[in-house]
């Protein structure tokens, strides 16, 4: 029998490497190299990137640059397989140099036929996309032309495109793949506290807490440095992660846990609930805390609404009650509930802090267990005190930022709500045109999808940043409604799923080929930085932007140079929740070569006769003196359990969970292309317990189909006795047949718009076919 163990990430070794060996990327730019950060998470670590040295062997590619981690405070001079390769992504072997366009052609009965994607010209691909978009907006309105963004576009390409949506094509038509990420951890954090910054103190200060509940996050393999940040708590053995898995974050709590003494007592708790129950996990605890009388009732009373519906609320949730439920024996929710007590403030602790991940809030009450979770904390008295705190483990690398300067349906810059009209006038002043000519809001991104290509939705899309064949749920419908359409336009850096289905394609500069900002997790805004040049032909998405209003007709200003960019961003967002007005690339760029802390938004810009003439310093915790709300106090909001919208059932009686692995990202559409990220792991796997495999017949290794309600994948087994064996994990990295988000459900969350892509119900059996992964 083989059963394959939790992979614990040595943080700073790359592929087939010595820790700390410096090691030559496959990049190409040329010029002196740069400081910068890594192109994948919203850890954002620091990377510097140098010319490799003449000596070091080219083996057929062009000029490559040496990745190195650096100090800064999220990685603390440590990078993961990922980063350590990065630099490979701007050699990619299929790397985008030249427009592409798809030709279409109508025989007499009105059928249309698609011809295969050609080369084509800047001119005639631009021409085509400016044509197509005046065709459909003259015939269908202008909301029949949509956007979808991505949360990797820097800031300032974030900003812009949102602006182009607003101001040329006139659509309210506009959402990014941040609805996928961070929709309901934002839509319960500004719920409670007025404002949403996923981690509203930085990263360090997890380091000196007592306790810390992680739920629905494996940090250990998504972002491998950021495990440095929990050895205090760790230590101290008050690290609790809550997952259906034996994660490698879960292994973290155990004896002999990688980093603690292998004789050592253990580190935390791991608590393996039923999936889709992690909301009763939280009200169960909440409800301890107050049966206990472990809440801090000094703090709730000056600083919090709301408290007596949620006390009221968690009575019905008694640990015994939950047990039945979520599977956690009611000894384990008391031991947890009184661990974050003892480690709160109040009761004298070095603090507790609650976070949230994906797991938890990719979920149809996902916004609705983030608010349980911030209840939980206001209760031990957390928020807004230094060392203690709630926070959401931002996913995508500005999937901050991307989501405060207008690439959300109902998000003007500055995380300004578009129906807002003294909003409206601001932004709309900055740009130059009337307040009542920009849209209203739009559709949230599923909903968006749907509607493509169907009476009175979207007949043309333009993706910038996202591969949503692989990464949208229920992704073969997904591909219908692409199809439908009557124009899709796709900027990007390889022929990824959704490129390879467009009708023009757009070769668009990368990470270390272009200047910006990006925002981390935690709020600070920090540079991107150019390296070098891109290939011929590639260009910027902001060069991209202008060109197109001007082909559109348009008059609004579109400047090219990404600091003149920023400033206008910094204009745009002035007073508002996310202010980036006391900011520059001048300023940001000052600080970090006088070995400055960093820079925390709101950065409010300050006169020259307030404070002395000094520049705002950043707020690097929020909510210290008051919550973001009209009267300071923050709010508790009484929730309840619900379960998934796709549960169990006698034809579909095992649950499925997804997630990432360690060497790759999101769709893949990068990682997919690095040579050494691929040959760790070619392909999708089922990891199910052997208890599963024993009973359904199926061997370590042997083809798997998974069958719900929207369709079938098909991958190799992997066994592990990490999982529920109730439960199947699948990474959702890869397109064909096994493409896992092929079956997840798209049912969402109805405050957040959030797809429920943490759980559903399969049906598990052996494959027919050995050919298990296109």
């Amino acid at each position: 029998m083989v059963v394959h163990p939790v992979a614990v990430p040595t943080v700073l070794d790359p592929p087939g490497a010595r820790a700390g060996v410096v090691r030559p990327g496959r990049a190409a730019p040329s010029g002196s190299g740069a400081d910068t950060h890594c192109p994948y998470c919203a850890l954002q670590c620091g990377v510097s990137l140098t010319p490799a040295p003449p000596e070091v062997p080219d083996a057929g590619a062009s000029p490559r640059v040496v990745v190195a981690p650096r100090e800064f405070p999220t990685n603390k001079g440590g990078l993961c397989q990922k980063g350590w390769t990065s630099a490979s992504l701007l050699t990619a072997h299929d790397r985008l140099t030249v427009p592409l366009v798809r030709d279409r052609s109508v025989d007499a009965a009105g059928v249309v036929t698609r011809g295969g994607l050609r080369p084509a010209t800047w001119d005639e691909a631009l021409g085509r996309v400016a044509r197509g978009i005046m065709a459909i907006q003259a015939a269908s309105g202008r909301d029949a032309v949509a956007v979808f963004g991505g949360g990797g576009l820097t800031n300032e390409k974030a900003y812009a495109l949102g602006k182009l949506a607003r101001t040329v094509l006139r659509t309210a038509n506009i959402d990014y793949n941040g609805r996928f990420c961070m929709a309901s951890a934002a839509a319960g954090a500004n719920r409670a506290f007025g404002a949403d910054r996923g981690l509203p103190f930085p990263l360090a200060d997890l380091a000196g807490a007592d306790a810390v509940l992680l739920l629905g996050s494996n940090l250990a393999e998504t972002m491998p440095p950021s495990v440095q940040h929990l050895a205090g708590v760790r230590s101290r053995g008050g690290l609790v992660v809550v997952d259906p898995r034996r994660s490698a974050t879960a292994a973290l709590t155990g004896a002999g846990a990688p980093g603690g003494a292998a004789d050592g007592p253990p580190q935390g708790l791991h608590l393996q609930p039923v999936p889709g129950t992690d909301l009763v996990v939280l009200l169960a605890l909440l409800h301890v805390v107050w049966a206990e009388g472990l809440a801090d009732e000094e703090y709730l009373a000056a600083r919090v609404s709301g408290v007596d519906d949620v006390r009221r609320a968690v009575a019905a949730w008694w640990p015994e009650r939950a047990e039945t439920v979520c599977g956690i024996s009611a000894d384990e929710l008391r031991r947890v509930a009184r661990l974050l007590a003892a480690a709160s403030p109040s009761r004298g602790g070095r603090g507790a802090y609650v976070l949230t991940g994906r797991g938890v809030e990719q979920s149809t009450q996902g916004t609705a267990t983030v608010t349980a979770a911030i209840d939980l904390a206001l209760a031990l008295g957390l928020p807004g005190r230094t060392g203690s705190g709630y926070g959401a483990i931002t996913g995508q690398g500005n999937g901050q930022g991307g989501r405060e300067h207008g690439q959300k349906a109902d998000q003007l810059p500055g995380y300004r709500k578009i129906d807002d009209p003294a909003a409206r006038a601001h932004v709309a002043a900055v740009w130059g045109v009337d307040p009542a000519s920009l849209p209203g809001p739009g559709r949230p991104a599923v909903e968006l999808l749907r509607s493509l290509g169907t009476p009175g939705g979207p007949r043309a899309l333009l993706v910038h940043g996202s591969n949503v064949l692989v990464s949208a749920p229920n992704a073969t419908y997904v591909a219908e409604r692409l199809d439908a359409l009557d124009l899709l336009v796709v900027c990007d850096l390889v022929p990824s799923e959704t490129a390879l289905r467009a009708d023009v394609v757009l070769p668009v500069t990368q990470w270390a080929e272009e200047e910006g900002t990006m925002t981390s997790l935690e709020g600070r805004v920090i540079r991107r930085r150019r390296a070098g040049s891109p290939p011929d032909g590639v260009r910027s998405e902001l060069w991209f932007f202008a060109e197109l209003a001007r082909r559109l007709g348009s008059t609004v200003s579109f400047p090219l140079d990404p600091a003149e960019v920023f400033d206008e961003l910094a204009r745009a967002s002035a007073g508002g929740v996310a202010d980036y007005s006391g900011l520059s690339h001048a300023r940001l760029d000052a600080d970090e070569a006088a070995g400055g802390p960093g820079l925390f938004w709101p950065v409010p810009a300050v006169s020259p006769a307030a404070a002395g003439g000094e520049a705002h310093p950043g707020t690097p915790r929020l909510f210290l003196d008051r919550f973001h709300t009209p009267d300071g106090r923050a709010r508790m909001v009484a929730v309840d359990h619900v379960g998934p919208s796709d549960d169990v059932r006698p034809d579909a009686p095992v649950y499925l969970v997804t997630g990432r692995v360690l060497q790759h990202y999101q769709s893949g559409a990068q990682t997919r292309r690095v040579a050494e990220l691929d040959r760790i792991v070619p392909g999708p796997f089922v990891e199910m317990h052997p208890i599963l495999g024993f009973r359904l017949g199926i061997q370590d290794g042997d083809p798997v189909r998974l069958t719900s309600a929207r369709g079938e994948v098909r991958a190799p087994a992997r066994w592990s006795d990490k999982i529920r064996p109730d439960t199947v994990f699948m990474p959702f990295h890869w397109s064909g047949a096994g493409s896992v988000n092929r079956i997840t459900t798209d049912a969402t969350d109805p405050v957040s718009g959030m797809p429920e892509f943490k759980v559903c119900a399969v049906a598990v059996a052996p494959a027919r076919s050995p050919e298990v992964v296109a």
